[in-house]
């Protein structure tokens, strides 16, 4: 807040229908005739062998190779130790269920501490089934409080543990959904774990296909391979798939390449090694191809070096077979020899984010002993930052005027407070930039001193007052932070 001020202080202020239904494809005989009739429907080809793992031989030298690498290069990392060590299987698969969780879309710099503080606070899946129960201390303030919200002594039973320790880590729905599976273990399936991969995703909400597959490998053994971007980085690069990464067919051929691959004596071990792969030598830009344990049999590092393939069928090749082929680089992205390897893989580009704009208004008092406190509100329990708190907010139409956007801010907080708010009154601190994965959002920051007490209309979102060491220690968004 006093950054805010300082900024604003230099004069440097910045400023229906229903869907139609979708028709059903015909139905297949086992030759690819219609049973509707008319002309045999096509199958598809498969991908050509210079793109696939066919010879035994090339899959149990690159098994040894990676796992060999992997033994003496590894990062020493909390939940690898805790997979290592534990002999309980169900406390042992939920502490790598926990990691993979926390991992996605998030860097395992970032993770370490959120979860080394998560495991030492919900050791089990038991202990988080009862966190919704537990009551957090962050923001209770002076306790009783002549100046307070009569609700307040209520209202902050609202904010769960849960919430407070994933704050900054983003994408908070993670955090919740894997509170809802991990009651449904313990209520449902008496406390054990699924315990294979197929039984993991049917069963635990939030689990999806590379989650279950993880914590199959590496928990119980079973032989079951995984993909997440890495793999798909590496994949991409040892057999030259050059086809958008993300479609649908060229994710199912990743999956068949992966499962075929996987150690089957040390399942856990390969998937982890090929994802420490990805992450530390074969990375996006600037790959380590020198220190890579897998080069002699990796198709785009071969490319690289002579042209084009010599010891395999040409993967140009692939291109002159009838409708051309489905894992080769479109004939409009040809092979950029400047890029090396990095020509794999190919992702469809980007959407740009969606540019938003919101009204935020710190709502400011004095508290007990004349220590400043400020008004949080919490976010509905569904979309983005769901469960979150902030300060008063209001999602600003585009190209709204500054004072117009001051104008419908005073209206939101009057209705929202029940008392007339002058727009005059409140006053412009500046901007605040936040880049979500797919929302470029601009917070427009407006504070409002107030005197007295304030009464809140009770059937609003629920909020409390909290000193700004409260608001830190309370689950708020990392956004939010930047505003106080």
């Amino acid at each position: 807040m006093s950054q805010l001020r300082a900024v604003a202080a230099r004069g440097l202020r910045r400023s229906g229908g229903r869907a139609a239904p979708q028709q059903q494809p015909a139905r297949q005989s086992r030759k690819g005739a219609s049973l509707r009739g008319g002309a045999p429907a096509p199958l598809p080809a498969p991908p050509p062998a210079q793109h696939l793992f066919s010879d035994p031989a090339e899959i149990e030298a690159l098994r040894g190779n990676l796992l060999a690498w992997y033994d003496r290069c590894k990062r020493d990392l909390p939940w690898r130790t805790l997979a290592a060590t534990e002999l309980d299987a169900d406390r042992r698969a939920y502490a790598v269920w926990v990691s993979e969780i926390m991992l996605q879309q998030t860097q395992v710099a970032t993770v370490i501490d959120y979860y080394n503080r998560w495991m030492q606070k919900w050791p089990t899946l038991q202990a988080l089934a009862q966190a919704s129960l537990e009551v957090s201390s962050a923001g209770t303030g002076c306790s009783p409080c002549p100046c307070g919200s009569s609700s307040n002594s209520l209202l902050h039973l609202l904010e769960q543990e849960v919430n407070e320790l994933w704050a900054g880590l983003g994408y908070y729905s993670r955090g919740k959904r894997l509170q809802e599976a991990a009651r449904k273990v313990v209520s449902e399936l008496a406390g054990r774990m699924p315990r294979t991969a197929e039984d993991l995703q049917k069963l635990l909400p939030g689990v999806g296909r590379y989650t279950a597959g993880a914590i199959a490998s590496i928990s119980y053994g079973q032989a079951t391979g995984v993909v997440d971007g890495n793999v798909i980085r590496v994949l991409c690069r040892l057999r030259c798939i050059g086809a958008d990464s993300s479609s649908p067919l060229v994710v199912d051929r990743l999956w068949d390449m992966a499962n075929a691959l996987v150690d089957r004596s040390r399942p856990g071990d390969f998937n982890q090694a090929l994802m420490e792969l990805g992450a530390t030598v074969c990375v996006p830009k600037a790959p380590l191809c020198g220190e890579c344990p897998v080069k002699q049999h990796c198709r785009a590092r071969c490319r690289k070096l002579f042209g084009k393939p010599t010891l395999v069928p040409d993967v140009e090749d692939c291109g002159k077979r009838v409708g051309g082929c489905p894992l080769c680089p479109p004939a409009t992205e040809p092979w950029d020899s400047s890029l090396g390897v990095t020509n794999f893989p190919r992702k469809a580009a980007k959407k740009q984010p969606r540019v938003v704009k919101t009204a935020t208004c710190v709502l400011e008092r004095r508290g007990c002993h004349g220590t400043p406190e400020y008004l949080i509100v919490q976010r509905p329990d569904s979309g983005l930052l769901a469960g979150l708190w902030e300060f008063p907010s209001l999602l600003l139409p585009q190209g709204l005027q500054e004072e117009k956007q001051q104008e419908a801010l005073a209206d939101h907080l009057q209705a929202w407070m029940g008392w007339p708010v002058a727009a005059g009154d409140l006053q412009l601190i500046g901007e605040v930039v936040h880049i979500f994965s797919h929302i470029h959002q601009t917070y427009v920051v407006y504070s409002l001193p107030l005197d007295g007490d304030v009464t809140l209309d009770p059937t609003s979102s629920p909020s409390r007052w909290v000193t700004e060491e409260e608001f830190h220690a309370s689950a708020v968004s990392t956004a939010m932070k930047k505003v106080l």
